[in-house]
């Protein structure tokens, strides 16, 4: 029974679950029908869609075809008339231009160039499409006359604003004021800033367009022409001052450099400053011609294009350099006609001149580096013509020292230091101050093989055989000039003053260093010399003193009386002595010895020989009975013949 009931209650349950799938499966149905329905409509949306965006693509694209076309040509036509209007633009160049190009440039640089570049592409344009056109020619003629005025304002701004450096601020630039310790570098500036950046320009536009070169011998002229101004105007400023206030500065101390003196030489004998100041000029002269063409490349070399410059500077710096040199040369001719005329110290004029332009000589090359070599060879040919005309110089002042002539008339009368001695010393003086330069003078005309490498111990050798050889000449001829003098003991007083003062003036002007550089006892050999004619001229009064002696004098006994003959060989003594010392006396005072020191030490040593020799004499006829006027042969006391002496070589006496 059981087992019945729990099988209908599982069927019941079962038919109850099917009732109910069969219910969802029945809805299910009906869904899907629906979606079905919808899939369909939307289906015939669709399609109604496309159909109708194929019907809308059919009527647009041929639209968006046709406003392509459209836009096409308006660019087309905007391009067509911008081209249009650029053509009729070159037509109407030459009128719009024809005010500015016509007025010049001068005030409007820039406004003018940008002209000229509108010209310049309607030339181009027409010769590219229109070479017939009379509108070619049109702008071509214009193009030229805007060229020729570019060239024009260039030569009037050069013109205008080109003037020679004043004077003073050439002095600057060279650096001769001593007092500065630091020279300061001064910057030349030739041409107004703004006036050179325009100058520039021209001259850019005039290579770069203009095709032209003429304008760089207008630059080179006009700049030309103020270098040899500025140079004038130094050398005129130079004459002027000096004039008026003495000379600016000596050439001897114008660089602290090795050649320069330590003691000033005396002037020049018979000159006057007139030459000094031209050196002076012309050594100024140089320096500026140096700086000024250092500062005319700098600014050429703004202006003028790189593979030209070096020539333009080789014609702009042709006539002050050919001037300068000229004036060189004139220097050289002046020398040479003194040498003809015997006149030896004029060559020290070239002394100073050649120790500059020596010193000067790298920075003269470095300046014209580049320069043709003619250009180049300028300096370097007057230095030799310097170097020959003073070595010659040398070499005829040492023979006409050699060869001087022994004139009675020209012997000084007082045997005091003669004219050729005192010469000769100046002259060498003069040399000590030009020592470097001297002594490369003279190795300059050697040619032995020695003197290939001239270092400068070898031209000091040179000039101390120079020196000796001038000193010996001098020598011998006041030995041969001391012989017109009758008397030995005047000889012998005018070699020792020409000795000590050639002696003095060694020591003094320090001419005895370079002397010793080949010969070592030169000093002693002097010394030597002055004591020998010392000696020469004690000997003169020997015939005074040797009355004095004890020759010939009688034997006698005190109190005993003497005989005739012995009592004359006293008197005879006493006279000889007293007329001996009067004659030399009076001879003697009249002589010179211009030394004080020498003329003490040779009065002094005669006096004392005399003195002591006169108080032994007087001692021994002390108590000798030989006259009745013992007054008349006994004239001085010793102390008056010391004082006669004591006025020997002083004719104030």
């Amino acid at each position: 029974m059981v087992h019945t009931e729990d099988a209908s209650s599982r069927k019941r349950e079962i038919e109850e679950k099917l009732k109910q799938e069969q219910e969802t499966l029945s809805f299910i149905r009906e869904n899907l029908e629906k979606s079905d329905q919808q899939t369909k409509g939307m289906v015939s949306i669709l399609s109604s869609f496309e159909s109708r965006l194929m019907q809308l693509e059919n009527s647009i694209i041929p639209v968006h075809k046709q406003t392509e076309n459209l836009q096409r040509l308006q660019e087309n036509v905007d391009k067509t008339l911008s081209c249009m209007d650029h053509v009729i633009s070159y037509y109407h160049v030459a009128k719009d231009t024809d005010r500015i190009i016509r007025e010049g440039p001068t005030g409007r640089l820039d406004e003018y160039l940008a002209c000229i570049a509108k010209i310049q592409k309607a030339v181009e344009y027409f010769q590219d499409n229109n070479p017939d056109s009379p509108e070619l020619n049109t702008v071509k003629a214009r193009f030229e006359k805007g060229k020729e005025l570019l060239e024009a304002e260039f030569r009037s701004l050069l013109t205008r604003y080109s003037k020679p450096v004043p004077p003073i601020l050439i002095l600057d630039a060279i650096g001769v004021d001593e007092e500065l310790e630091v020279q300061e570098d001064v910057v030349l500036e030739h041409l107004p800033e703004a006036v050179l950046q325009d100058i520039i320009c021209i001259a850019g536009w005039l290579v770069e367009y203009g095709r032209n070169q003429d304008f760089m011998n207008v630059y080179f002229q006009i700049r030309s022409n103020q270098l040899d101004r500025s140079i004038k105007g130094l050398k005129d400023h130079f004459r002027k001052n000096s004039a008026s206030s003495g000379i600016l500065y000596s050439p001897a101390v114008q660089t602290k450099r090795k050649d320069t003196p330590t003691k000033k030489a005396p002037k020049r004998p018979g000159k006057d400053d007139v030459l000094d100041i031209e050196i002076d000029s012309y050594i100024h002269c140089i320096s500026a011609f140096v700086k000024l063409a250092q500062s005319e490349y700098a600014l050429l070399a703004e202006i003028i294009p790189e593979h030209h410059q070096k020539k333009t500077f080789d014609s702009l710096i042709q006539e002050a350099l050919d001037n300068l040199m000229l004036e060189g040369d004139n220097i050289v001719s002046a020398a040479r006609r003194a040498i003809m005329r015997h006149d030896y110290s004029a060559v020290l004029t070239i002394f100073p001149i050649l120790r500059h332009l020596k010193m000067n000589k790298s920075e003269f090359d470095a300046t014209l580096q580049g320069t043709a070599a003619s250009t180049k060879n300028k300096l370097p040919t007057l230095i030799t013509s310097m170097e020959t005309i003073g070595a010659k110089a040398l070499e005829e002042f040492a023979d006409s020292i050699k060869n001087d002539p022994d004139k009675e008339y020209n012997m000084p009368k007082d045997g005091t230091v003669h004219e050729l001695t005192s010469n000769a010393i100046l002259f060498l003086q003069q040399l000590l101050d030009f020592h470097e330069t001297a002594g490369a003078m003279l190795a300059s005309q050697e040619t032995s093989s020695s003197a290939s490498s001239y270092t400068s111990e070898f031209n000091k050798r040179l000039l101390s055989t120079y020196i000796c050889k001038v000193l010996g000449n001098l020598q011998l001829n006041l030995l041969s000039k001391s012989k017109v003098y009758e008397d030995s003991a005047l000889s012998a007083i005018f070699l020792h003053n020409n000795y000590n003062y050639t002696l003095k003036s060694l020591e003094k002007s320090e001419l005895i260093q370079l002397v010793t550089v080949t010969q070592k006892k030169a000093e002693n050999s002097y010394r030597e010399l002055i004591e020998q004619q010392i000696q020469m001229y004690q000997h003169s009064w020997l015939k005074v003193t040797e009355h004095l002696t004890s020759r010939n004098m009688p034997v006698f006994q005190p109190g005993a009386k003497l005989k005739d003959k012995e009592r004359q060989v006293i008197k005879d003594k006493f006279k000889g002595f007293n007329d001996g010392l009067e004659e030399l006396c009076k001879i003697q005072k009249g002589w010179a010895i211009p030394d004080k020191e020498q003329r003490d030490f040779i009065r002094q040593a005669q006096r004392r020989v005399v003195s002591e020799a006169y108080r032994a004499f007087l001692h021994r006829c002390a108590n000798i009975s030989f006259t009745k006027n013992p007054e008349k042969y006994h004239k001085y006391r010793p102390e008056e013949v010391e004082e006669m002496i004591e006025k020997l070589f002083d004719t104030s006496a």
